[in-house]
C-alpha cells in the first residue's frame, strides 16, 4: 500500500500549502476552501449541495459566501498554482504554454458573461460562458495554471448588467479572446514560468495580429491555422508601385511582388514524396506516426513594410489522409522538421487538460452567477487539478496510468465521508425529497395563479 495509504495527510498538506491566501480573511473561509476543493475530488456531482452531502462539516452556505462573497484573491493563488507547476513541468525544452477556450453551456441572462456564442462543448452557437485558459505542459503531463473569463460585448456595453454581476470596473472594457490570451501569456512570462513556446488552435491562429504581439514578445509559437490561410512561397518584397501616369494621385499602398496562394491548395499540390513520416509520441495503441509537409514560407498583412519568414507545418493522419492540419511558427529558421512536429503535436494536451478538468473536478459545474464566484471556482478546480498531478507524478514509476479516476476513489476511502451510514444517507435522501416536493408545489402554486 505504502504511498497509497498516505494520499489524505498529503491532500491535507497541500492545502496548507495555499492557506494563508485564506486565513487572512478568516480561519471559516480557509475551512470552507479545503472543503470545497476536497468536494471537487471526492463528491460525484460537483454543486455545494452535494459536497456538503460527501464531506464532514461542509456546509453549502458557508461555501457560497466563501466563493460568491469572501474577497480572497483569485490571482494569488493562480499564481502560487502557476509556480508549483512549473517546479514539476516547466523549464525544459519540451514544456509549452498551451492555450484554448472552453464553454459552459447556461440558461437565462442573469449569470456573467453569458450571450448566444459558440460552444465547443455542444459543437454549436448556444447560450453559455467562455473562458479562456493556459496549460503548461510537459511530456504527456499538463495542467490548466491560468483562466479569464471572455466578456461578449452585449455585456461590456450595458454598464448596468456588468455592475449586477460584480465585474470590476477596470475589466469592463471589450476585450477579444486573444487578448486575453495574450495576457496570460505576458503575466505567465513575468512570473519566470519557464516554457520553450506557446501553442494554440485555429481560432487564435487566424489572427495576425496575435501572432504579430507574440513575435514581438520574442515568443516562439506554434500555431494552427485554417486551409484558407495565404501565404506567399517567396519573399513577397511589398512596395509602393511607381506612378503609371503623370496625373492623378500616385499610388500609396503597399503591393506584393509575387502571388499568395492557400495553404490546402500548396499541399494538394505537393508530391508523395514531399511527406515525411514522423513519430510525434508513444501511444496507447503503439506509437504515434504522422506524415509532415514542411517549408519556409512568408506572410504578410497587406500593411506591414516587410513580410514575416515564418515556417509552414502541414500533418497529415496515416490512417485518415483527409484528417490534416496546417500550422505556422517562427522558431528559428534551422528548426528540424521532427521538432516542429512534435511542438505541433503538443496542443493536443491542453485538451485533455480541459476534460480532465470536467470530468475529475468540475472545471464546468458550479453554482454561482456573479464573476468574482465564476473566478473563485475556476481558481479552486486549477489548484484540485494541480493536486491531482502531483499525485501522477509522485507515482509514475509504480503506478503510471493512475488516473483522476483512481486518485478520487482513493481520496474517498483514505478521508472521512458524510455519507457512509445508512442513517445518513436515508436522512440526506429526505432532505432533497423534502426539497423537491417544495419545488413542484411551488410550481403548482404559480400555474393556478396564472390560470
Amino acid at each position: 500500500m505504502g504511498l497509497l495509504a498516505g494520499i489524505g495527510q498529503r491532500f491535507l498538506t497541500f492545502c496548507d500549502r495555499f492557506g494563508g491566501h485564506f486565513r487572512q480573511r478568516t480561519r471559516t473561509v480557509e475551512t470552507s476552501v479545503r472543503h470545497y476543493v476536497q468536494g471537487l475530488l471526492q463528491a460525484e456531482t460537483k454543486n455545494m449541495e452535494r459536497i456538503e452531502e460527501a464531506i464532514p462539516e461542509a456546509d453549502h452556505q458557508a461555501l457560497q459566501h466563501m466563493l460568491s462573497e469572501s474577497a480572497w484573491s483569485e490571482r494569488a493563488v493562480l499564481d502560487q498554482v502557476a509556480q508549483e507547476a512549473n517546479r514539476r513541468l516547466g523549464g525544459h525544452a519540451d514544456s509549452s504554454l498551451l492555450i484554448d477556450e472552453s464553454g459552459c453551456p447556461k440558461k437565462g441572462t442573469q449569470s456573467v458573461g453569458v450571450a448566444r456564442q459558440w460552444c465547443g462543448q455542444l459543437g454549436k452557437v448556444e447560450n453559455c460562458q467562455v473562458g479562456v485558459f493556459a496549460a503548461l505542459s510537459r511530456g504527456t503531463e499538463a495542467t490548466l495554471i491560468d483562466g479569464r473569463l471572455f466578456l461578449p460585448e452585449v455585456w461590456t456595453r450595458d454598464a448596468a448588467r456588468c455592475q449586477a454581476a460584480g465585474i470590476p470596473q477596470a475589466q469592463r472594457g471589450f476585450q477579444r479572446k486573444t487578448d486575453l490570451a495574450l495576457a496570460m501569456i505576458v503575466h505567465a512570462r513575468q512570473q519566470g514560468i519557464g516554457f520553450a513556446w506557446v501553442g494554440f488552435d485555429g481560432f487564435y491562429g487566424s489572427d495576425p495580429a496575435f501572432l504579430r504581439a507574440l513575435d514581438a514578445h520574442g515568443e516562439i509559437f506554434v500555431g494552427d491555422v485554417h486551409k484558407d490561410q495565404r501565404i506567399y512561397l517567396e519573399d513577397p518584397r511589398p512596395l509602393v508601385p511607381a506612378a503609371q501616369t503623370a496625373h492623378g494621385r500616385p499610388p500609396t499602398r503597399l503591393q506584393a511582388q509575387t502571388p499568395a496562394v492557400r495553404v490546402d491548395h500548396w499541399a494538394q499540390q505537393q508530391p508523395a514524396t514531399a511527406w515525411q513520416a514522423v513519430t510525434l509520441r508513444d501511444g496507447t495503441k503503439g506509437p504515434l506516426r504522422v506524415e509532415i509537409l514542411h517549408r519556409r514560407v512568408w506572410l504578410w498583412d497587406g500593411e506591414e513594410a516587410q513580410a514575416q519568414p515564418w515556417h509552414l507545418i502541414v500533418r497529415r493522419e496515416i490512417d485518415d489522409p483527409t484528417e490534416i492540419k496546417y500550422s505556422l511558427s517562427n522558431a528559428p529558421a534551422d528548426t528540424p522538421t521532427p521538432r516542429l512536429a512534435f511542438m505541433q503535436g503538443q496542443r493536443y494536451w491542453i485538451e485533455r487538460a480541459l476534460q480532465q478538468g470536467k470530468q475529475d473536478v468540475g472545471l464546468g459545474d458550479y453554482q454561482v452567477r456573479g464573476w468574482r464566484g465564476w473566478h473563485h471556482h475556476i481558481t479552486l478546480v486549477l489548484m484540485a487539478m494541480l493536486f491531482l498531478l502531483e499525485e501522477r507524478q509522485l507515482h509514475q514509476q509504480t503506478r503510471p496510468l493512475l488516473s483522476g479516476r483512481d486518485i478520487r476513489a482513493l481520496l474517498n476511502h483514505f478521508l472521512p465521508r458524510r455519507d457512509t451510514t445508512l442513517e445518513e444517507v436515508l436522512r440526506q435522501m429526505e432532505v432533497r425529497h423534502r426539497k423537491r416536493q417544495a419545488a413542484i408545489d411551488s410550481a403548482y402554486r404559480k400555474q393556478q395563479l396564472n390560470e
